[in-house]
């Protein structure tokens, strides 16, 4: 610390006030420079923040050690408990997924002079086939952060309705602030069917939720520097952004495509003598057909080129049957039996499901066409009375669920031990 001995006056280098006498400041190597305690505690606080992360800024997070990396088949094993059925789907999925990540925390072991693109996918699919819970279990497996957007509520810019960057506020909010994690992070973005264009031909005017918000899409899922707004909603001239590069981040698009299959067997039935001769006479599972699937059925129903080529996997699902239906009521680690049994076993209850009411749940889950998403529901409804009830009577129970409570509108019935 200096003070000042000579009687010349001392001035700061950086904010050229003069130093009083009484003020401890700090002096250069150089004679004669000095630096004021003002200026200091300045560059200790903006030192503080760099270091803590400052409340108007991002939290950048840190570079982690490159993680090990799933290999395909551990990806499709985890899978396998927690999906039933659409075994191929799973393995290009488990591949692809594996790729990805191979590409991001590999890299350094890649020749620099190759360039390898980013292979985003897309899934195809009835409701409830089990697009979401796939994407969501990969994401959990690898530890990353995961976020679901539905493509229906994001709209071209200047109409009311979320901006496309608003998906990425999601994944970044999962990520608890962490940008550097968040860039690593996989979006579902669903019913993307649903911004299908009404033509092929391009339209001169606006479409708000179709071409237009297709277009908006293109950027993010490719790869680009985003500005993201952190309070979310609409951009302002003067609102400070969240800067997040979108390059690594794998985007997992789904929908139902209601029709596409028959484009499908409209084009390979003139170019072949018919599905039913190459099946065996059989009608095609919607997986066969979208097998044989080629971009310009795409944009036949209405996704333009430019997204197509921006996603190169295309997986189809198959609809779920009965066998399935009753197989993921029962078996996987999340079924809902085993949810519902651990739910009671809270209330000392034991619950006991006969395998005819199973088979009656599945087939109202067909009826409804609702696949595996509406099978939550029927259950909720059939037990909502006997949860109700449970709490208030004291001791070990038994809850028997039978056919007739799912077919016959019989309660449940409730055994004391």
């Amino acid at each position: 610390m200096s003070e000042n001995a000579s009687g010349n006056e001392r001035r700061c280098i950086l904010c050229g006030e003069p130093i009083p006498d009484w003020m401890i400041s700090f002096e250069g190597i150089r004679q004669g420079i000095y630096v004021c305690e003002n200026c200091i505690a300045t560059a200790f606080d903006v030192l503080k923040e760099q270091e803590t992360g400052s409340p108007k800024q991002e939290k950048r997070g840190r570079e982690e050690e490159p993680p090990v990396i799933p290999t395909p088949s551990e990806l499709k094993a985890h899978l396998d408990r927690y999906v039933i059925g659409q075994e191929r789907a799973k393995r290009i999925l488990s591949v692809s997924v594996y790729n990805h990540y191979k590409r991001i925390f590999r890299k350094n072991a890649l020749d620099p002079h190759v360039e390898i693109d980013k292979s985003n996918i897309l899934l195809l699919g009835p409701s409830g086939s089990g697009k979401t819970l796939l994407a969501r279990t990969l994401a959990k497996k690898l530890n990353v952060p995961f976020a679901i957007a539905d493509a229906t509520t994001v709209t071209e810019a200047g109409y009311v309705g979320d901006d496309v960057e608003n998906i990425l506020l999601r994944l970044i909010q999962n990520a608890d602030g962490d940008i550097l994690r968040a860039q690593k992070g996989i979006i579902f973005i669903d019913e993307i069917d649903k911004i299908a264009r009404k033509s092929e031909n391009r339209s001169i005017t606006r479409d708000v939720s179709g071409e237009g918000v297709q277009q908006a899409l293109l950027k993010i899922i490719e790869g680009t520097l985003s500005d993201v707004p952190p309070g979310g909603g609409r951009k302002h001239p003067y609102q400070e952004m969240l800067k997040i590069d979108t390059t690594d981040i794998l985007f997992i698009c789904g929908g139902a495509f209601v029709g596409l299959d028959k484009l499908i067997a409209e084009r390979t039935s003139r170019r072949t003598i018919g599905f039913g001769e190459i099946s065996g006479g059989k009608k095609p599972s919607l997986s066969e057909l979208y097998e044989q699937i080629h971009p310009d059925d795409l944009v036949k129903f209405g996704l333009i080129p430019e997204l197509i080529g921006r996603l190169p996997i295309t997986v189809g699902l198959d609809e779920l049957d009965k066998e399935a239906l009753v197989k993921i009521i029962t078996e996987p680690d999340n079924s809902i039996l085993k949810q519902f049994s651990e739910m009671l076993k809270l209330d000392d209850a034991e619950l006991r499901f006969e395998p005819e009411a199973v088979e009656a749940a599945a087939d109202i889950a067909l009826k409804q066409k609702t696949g595996a998403r509406g099978i939550r529901s029927i259950f909720e409804k059939l037990m909502n009375d006997v949860m109700f009830e449970l709490p208030d009577i004291p001791g070990k129970k038994t809850v028997l669920v039978t056919k007739e409570s799912l077919t016959g509108g019989k309660k449940p019935e409730i055994i004391k031990k």
